[in-house]
């Protein structure tokens, strides 16, 4: 009989990728794929570190495994793993710890564990590897969007971030390995793939034979001459990544889609530098202006931290009035959290709580506006859309799609329309907060089979 395993995920899309590949190498080896319930014989938990809750949240997950079948093994792999494995090795609910760049040695150290029944933890120095971790997938679980890992490690070390130690330093992919898969995925039926990693935009940096000098640039070049492949969209960028050069590079390639997650941070430039930003908010602005000079209304979305360590009122509300002029269509808001082990854990002027709430209600308010303000202008347009789902609204049956700007649109199920097509509407109204009604054009469905 053979053995079952229950995956479970913490943290970003690069982790996603990582239990997906790991689920897809045990499946090969004969392992059954289990929901993270009672009744597992192995339980993996791919762990997140990037604030204090995100490593309890991955305790508190090992745990709950334990206690679901206390002879179940239990593998702590990922980030977590990574930078707290001493703890781990405490633990008497973790078994077996793979730490980052040994994911894909997941069947090797489930055979030896069962062999010696010994704890043992598979970590390595991260930051002294210069190697790419070679993991890979033929399918994931949305069914019509594949995010495809390129890079690994960060080479930034902003002031208030852990994941250059959990990840080590910049590690890209070669193009060979990453078309291969793309090819397979596109044999699969995807349409969609989404280019990612941990510092996107540092792609090719560590590649030294300049006879193949690969960055990210000529990575989305290759991808685009993928059969099958009808639309490319990239994680978040560093606005350094956005030059006149990549801007028309990219621009004349019609598969990639007008959505640019642009990582902003703050819009103060007293925070930026203490956040080891790199970049001063007028050079942020440019990079959105660029943006815009070759792309007509594309989706400009971003991070924002409030009440970082000596973050004044004053500070704030630079940085609020810099996110209320570029007019992004989507901001996500992070309230600053404390993580040990980085620089800015050890500032003095730390905010309370009280003071981030408020400076974080005031920023989601403005998302608000904007976001609303980004999708009423789309109202009597005609856009491409990427049938995903059906869903519910108002007791009608819909099929719930994302334009080529990430715009949530919804189509009311009818004949001759399915999953995973592409077909042109235009938007008359919204179906609900947040997503829009579409109505296919005249001669629609224009599916793209």
């Amino acid at each position: 009989m053979s053995k079952k395993v229950a995956l479970h995920n913490l943290g970003c899309k690069v982790n996603a990728y990582e239990v997906e590949a790991m689920q897809q190498l045990l499946e090969q080896a004969g392992y059954e794929i289990v929901p993270f319930q009672e009744g597992a014989d192995v339980y993996l938990i791919n762990t997140c570190t990037v604030t204090n809750i995100a490593d309890r949240k991955s305790r508190q997950m090992l745990h709950k495994a334990k206690k679901m079948n206390p002879d179940a093994i239990v593998v702590a792999t990922g980030c977590y793993a990574q930078t707290d494995t001493e703890k781990l090795k405490e633990d008497a609910s973790v078994d077996l710890i793979l730490g980052n760049n040994q994911k894909n040695q997941i069947v090797q150290a489930l055979e030896e564990f069962e062999k010696e029944h010994a704890k043992k933890a598979r970590v390595i120095e991260i930051n002294k590897t210069k190697e790419y971790e070679e993991l890979s997938i033929d399918h994931t679980a949305e069914h019509v969007r594949a995010y495809i890992k390129v890079q690994d490690g960060c080479n930034q070390f902003c002031t208030y971030c852990i994941i250059p130690y959990a990840r080590g330093r910049v590690r890209s992919r070669r193009i060979t390995e990453i078309l291969e898969e793309v090819r397979n995925l596109a044999a699969g039926g995807y349409k969609e793939v989404v280019l990612t990693g941990i510092h996107l935009s540092s792609y090719g940096v560590d590649f030294k034979d300049e006879d193949k000098k690969e960055d990210l640039l000529s990575l989305i070049r290759a991808v685009h001459e993928i059969e099958g492949i009808k639309r490319i969209r990239l994680g978040s960028l560093e606005p350094r990544v956005i030059t006149e050069e990549f801007m028309e590079g990219i621009s004349a390639l019609p598969k990639v889609c007008p959505h640019f997650h642009l990582s902003l941070q703050s819009g103060c430039n007293k925070t930026l530098k203490d956040m080891n930003r790199r970049y001063t908010a007028e050079e942020y602005a440019e990079k959105c202006d660029l943006i815009r000079k070759y792309y007509q209304a594309p989706a400009l979305t971003t991070d924002v931290i409030v009440g970082f360590p000596h973050e004044t009122e004053e500070d704030f509300m630079e940085s609020y009035e810099f996110v209320r002029n570029i007019h992004f269509y989507e901001t996500h808001i992070f309230k600053y959290s404390r993580r040990q082990g980085t620089k800015a854990a050890a500032m003095d002027g730390q905010l309370t709580e009280a003071e981030k709430a408020k400076r974080s209600e005031k920023m989601l308010e403005l998302h608000e506006l904007r976001a609303r303000e980004y999708e009423e202008n789309m109202i009597g347009r005609e856009l491409e859309i990427l049938v995903e789902e059906e869903t519910e609204i108002d007791g009608k049956v819909f099929y719930l799609s994302h334009s080529r700007e990430y715009v949530k649109v919804a189509v009311e199920k009818q004949e001759g329309i399915g999953i995973n097509d592409l077909l042109t509407v235009k938007i008359t109204d919204f179906a609900k907060e947040h997503i829009l009604l579409g109505k296919p054009t005249e001669n629609s469905p224009c599916i793209l089979r």
